[in-house]
C-alpha cells in the first residue's frame, strides 16, 4: 500500500486531515480525562461516609468490649453496642457502594467520549484513507505497465478529460499509439497523486505537464 501521494498539493492536504484526524482523538482524550477526573471528585461524600462509618464501627467495638467488663450487665450492654458497630458497617458499606458507582461512571463516561470520535474516524476518515492507500499502492505496482495504467484510465477518467485528447483515445490504445498511451497513464497516475516515473516515450514530457 502507499500511504501518502507523490503530488505537493495531495501529499499536503492527505498529511493535514492525518494531523487533524490525530488532534481530533488527542482533544477527545483530553477531555475525557478531565470529565474522568470531575466525576471522581464526586466520590467525596462517598468517602466520607467510608470513614465516618469505619469510625462508629471502631467506636462501638471499643466500648462493646470495655462494657463486657462491667459485671452482670457486661454481656446485655455488649449486645446493645454491637448494633452500633452493625450502623457503623452498613455507613462505611453505603459509602462504598457510591464510591463505586462514581468510580463506574468515571469509566464508562471517559470511554465513551473517546469511543465516539473514534468511531466517526473509522466511518469517515479512515475509509478514505485505506482506500487511497490500496489504489496508489496498486498503481505503483503497475508504473511499468503504461497499457494497463491507459485502460484504466480510459474507464475511470471523465468524459471532459477523454475529449482533450486529439482524437478517440480509445482508438490510440486498441492501435498502440505510445505517446496517447503514455499521456493517459500519466493522468490516471495523476488522479491519484502519484508521479509516472520512467517515461521515456516521445511524447511523455508534454503528458506530464498536462496531469500535473
Amino acid at each position: 500500500m502507499k500511504w501518502y501521494a507523490d503530488r505537493p498539493a495531495r501529499l499536503a492536504r492527505q498529511v493535514i486531515a492525518d494531523l487533524f484526524a490525530v488532534g481530533w482523538v488527542g482533544l477527545w482524550v483530553w477531555v475525557a480525562l478531565g470529565a474522568r477526573d470531575f466525576v471522581l471528585s464526586l466520590r467525596a461524600p462517598g468517602d466520607r461516609m467510608v470513614s465516618a462509618g469505619a469510625g462508629i464501627r471502631d467506636a462501638f467495638t471499643d466500648a462493646a468490649s470495655k462494657a463486657r467488663e462491667v459485671p452482670v450487665v457486661g454481656d446485655d450492654l455488649a449486645s446493645a453496642l454491637g448494633r452500633g458497630t452493625s450502623a457503623g458497617d452498613s455507613l462505611a458499606g453505603a459509602g462504598s457502594a457510591q464510591i463505586s458507582v462514581v468510580q463506574d461512571t468515571a469509566l464508562w463516561l471517559a470511554v465513551a467520549l473517546v469511543a465516539v470520535p473514534v468511531l466517526f474516524l473509522l466511518i469517515t476518515w479512515l475509509p478514505l484513507r485505506l482506500r487511497f492507500a490500496l489504489r496508489a499502492g496498486a498503481a505503483v505496482k503497475l508504473r511499468d505497465k503504461p497499457e494497463l495504467l491507459a485502460l484504466r484510465a480510459l474507464a475511470t477518467l471523465p468524459t471532459r478529460t477523454l475529449t482533450q485528447f486529439d482524437g478517440d483515445p480509445a482508438a490510440a490504445w486498441r492501435t498502440g499509439d505510445v505517446d496517447v498511451i503514455e499521456d493517459l497513464a500519466r493522468r490516471h497516475l495523476a488522479s491519484l497523486g502519484v508521479r509516472r516515473d520512467g517515461g521515456h516515450s516521445p511524447g511523455s514530457g508534454g503528458a506530464s505537464g498536462s496531469s500535473a
